[in-house]
């Protein structure tokens, strides 16, 4: 019997171990009550920077607080791309539980109300082909990581894809 039960124990450490070792990547992206849920990569119509008539602003990335409890605040917080463009919340945007916004390009107002931030950009700052997102928080250790392709991920080709 003492042998079933060490060979079980030993069974169950070796696949918890295994577990824990085939899985560092997807602990990386879960390290942070906010996350990418998805992202307007492609705005819809012709890609055109200008603030005035041009669509930046149709192109947008939602970040949700998926914590049950805790409220977090954007302040801080880093978005870029592979190719190293950025954007920082540099005012306090706070996420309640379940909550989410839209970083958005082009120019407005900021609103918490709304769900929006504006970028105060007007150049695209997602590839239509395929790109990878990354948020960091305030400290600098990542909180989420997405790559994307148009051709794996938008499977209805509307420029839309969903992370979480």
């Amino acid at each position: 019997m003492r042998t079933r039960i060490a060979f079980g124990a030993t069974f169950l450490a070796a696949g918890t171990l295994a577990a824990l070792i085939a899985s560092p990547a997807q602990a990386a992206e879960y390290s942070s009550a906010l996350k990418v849920r998805g992202a307007q990569y492609d705005a819809p119509g012709r890609d055109s920077n200008s603030c005035s008539s041009g669509n930046t602003r149709d192109e947008y990335l939602t970040i949700k607080n998926y914590s049950r409890t805790a409220t977090v605040n954007l302040r801080g917080y880093v978005v870029k791309d592979a190719t190293g463009n950025r954007f920082t919340f540099t005012a306090n945007h706070y996420l309640q539980p379940g909550d989410y916004i839209r970083l958005r390009g082009g120019n407005g107002t900021d609103s918490d109300g709304g769900n929006v931030v504006y970028r105060d950009n007007c150049n695209f700052l997602w590839n239509n082909d395929r790109d990878t997102i990354y948020l960091y928080k305030p400290g600098g250790s990542r909180a989420d990581v997405h790559s994307y392709s148009k051709s794996g991920n938008d499977r209805d080709g509307n420029g839309y894809v969903t992370f979480h």
